[in-house]
């Protein structure tokens, strides 16, 4: 034990001697924090005059898995790529005004999945896990328990109020996530009718490429990957033609995609699928884009090809510039859906890297929009049993080591590690030497501390961050089908219209002063 002690000291001693950054001279004066802290206390007196307009645009941003944890790692993780230490560093969302927590469980899981979780901050009901866009009342993978189960979201809602919509994502267009904004499916697997089980095929249920152009017609932007579900199995993909497992899927023999050019020949749509046809459109003349770069879910930030395919901030970009021609306003998902893979493969860079590019793409969309009338919401579906500590020192890489060794196997480990997942491994019976190895590697699998194929979700609360017109609604600490019913009050869409006036703004609502009470009171006296 006392041989144990040394070490560990001897380690504390070696890193503070040799890595430990200095610090910053101004945070050594108590008048620097003294007076950050007055400027917060100033903008935060300003927010008492609330925005109370009505949001002719609603955006809602989506980290897939984007938990607490991770919102902080790639608050740090920006600012060293910016060469700063990074922990004083901001994100766009952080800038947001009012911050609340979702509470994420799905009707029947207390760690929930994207499915039913989308379901929630989409149609505004929670839901079973691996259902999109039908009610608790369906059972997973029981297409007769669709019928009469079916609930809307908050999508069509914008679009039978007039306004346009769009989806983009860096999943799949039929994902968990951006398929509950037109699908009704009790099995969110069902990605084409290749997917689904002959005896839901012959109850009727369709698959959810097929509703994607089918529930909600015309749906302004459509952006992600998903391009071999659209498309007549064994058809070569337009991008990959030498390999098989690109190429169509769909049994029917139908192809979306010439489906959907050909319905929007006369409406000014475009098809594209790679970077340079996207950034050629010309937004003031296109009214419809389907945009579809991969054959299944988008490359990861860190593997993308910069040459040829888009990137989050580059699709947000397009799709604001085109949808906010209309005057009635719009409705934008985003989904930054790769976070999740991530984490599930126990990569923590890149799902970092992918979470600090939507925040990009926040910054974006604030440079295209106004808060005078577009209301943006930025949360996670759920969390990841993620997490990074070890005392690690002011300015040390979120991808490196604890300043310590291990007091119980007297080895090193590296500050992010997993509850669980697939970077658990031992060697000759005793956990991996982290020296040895390489563990800044964009495809570093993190240590674990349970061995499973893929690490799972966490339970936790998630944040919510808001801003523009009735983001004060978003406060405290809700559930998460609460999201949209605030985004369609503060749009004037769906079902609770009454607070707006019949100039389409919103109301405050009335509440009676106590001195007017009081002068009622006389006179019924």
């Amino acid at each position: 034990m006392k041989a144990a002690a040394l070490l560990f000291i001897g380690s504390w001693l070696i890193f503070i001697s040799e890595g430990k950054p200095q610090v910053p001279e101004q945070e050594k004066d108590p008048k620097f924090w003294n007076a950050f802290a007055q400027r917060t206390l100033k903008n935060a007196l300003t927010l008492q005059t609330l925005n109370q307009n009505k949001a002719n645009n609603l955006i809602l941003f989506l980290g897939d898995g984007m938990g607490v944890p991770t919102v902080t790692a790639a608050r740090i993780l920006k600012g060293q790529l910016s060469g700063r230490s990074g922990e004083e560093t901001q994100l766009e969302m952080d800038r947001f005004p009012f911050v609340s927590l979702s509470k994420t469980y799905n009707t029947d899981a207390q760690v929930p999945d994207s499915a039913g979780t989308a379901t929630a901050f989409l149609c505004g009901v929670k839901a079973n896990e691996g259902t999109v866009g039908v009610s608790a009342s369906a059972v997973r993978s029981q297409c007769n328990t669709t019928r009469g189960n079916e609930v809307t979201s908050i999508l069509k809602w914008a679009k039978d109020a007039g306004k346009s919509v769009g989806i983009v994502t860096t999943t799949r267009v039929n994902h968990a996530t951006p398929s509950a904004a037109y699908a009704h499916s009790v099995d969110r697997d069902w990605y084409s009718d290749n997917e689904m089980p002959a005896d839901a095929l012959e109850a009727g249920c369709k698959d959810i490429a097929r509703q994607l152009f089918e529930n909600i017609p015309n749906i302004d932007v459509i952006m992600g990957g998903g391009r071999k579900y659209m498309f007549p199995k064994n058809t070569s993909d337009v991008e990959y033609p030498d390999i098989s497992k690109h190429s169509g899927t769909r049994k029917d023999g139908r192809n979306l995609v010439q489906e959907w050019i050909d319905q929007m020949k006369d409406k000014k749509g475009e098809y594209v699928w790679n970077k340079s046809q996207l950034l050629s459109l010309n937004p003031k003349s296109v009214n419809y884009v389907l945009g579809l770069f991969e054959p299944g879910d988008l490359e990861y930030e860190l593997d993308r090809n910069t040459e040829t395919d888009p990137s989050l901030t580059e699709m947000v970009d397009v799709a604001i510039q085109i949808l906010r021609k209309n005057p009635n306003g719009f409705y934008l998902l985003v989904e930054g859906g790769r976070i999740d893979h991530g984490h599930h493969d126990g990569k923590a860079k890149l799902a970092l890297h992918d979470a600090v590019e939507m925040d990009r793409a926040i910054g974006r969309a604030d440079l295209l929009t106004s808060t005078h009338d577009t209301l943006t919401v930025v949360t996670a579906d759920h969390s990841h049993v993620f997490t990074f500590g070890g005392y690690t020192v002011r300015g040390n890489t979120i991808f490196g080591l604890a300043p310590m060794l291990s007091d119980v196997d007297h080895k090193p480990f590296t500050s992010i590690a997993y509850g669980n997942g697939p970077g658990y491994k031992l060697v000759n019976g005793v956990r991996e030497n982290v020296s040895t190895v390489d563990h800044q590697a964009p495809h570093y699998q993190a240590q674990a501390a349970v061995p499973l194929v893929s690490e799972t979700h966490g339970g936790e609360d998630v944040a919510i961050f808001a801003k523009g017109p009735l983001a004060h609604l978003l406060h405290g600490v809700h559930e998460q089908n609460y999201i949209p019913h605030v985004m369609a009050y503060a749009g004037c869409i769906g079902h609770n219209r009454d607070h707006c006036s019949n100039g389409g703004g919103a109301q405050r609502p009335f509440i009676p002063s106590i001195t007017l009470l009081l002068a009622v009171s006389t006179l019924l006296c």
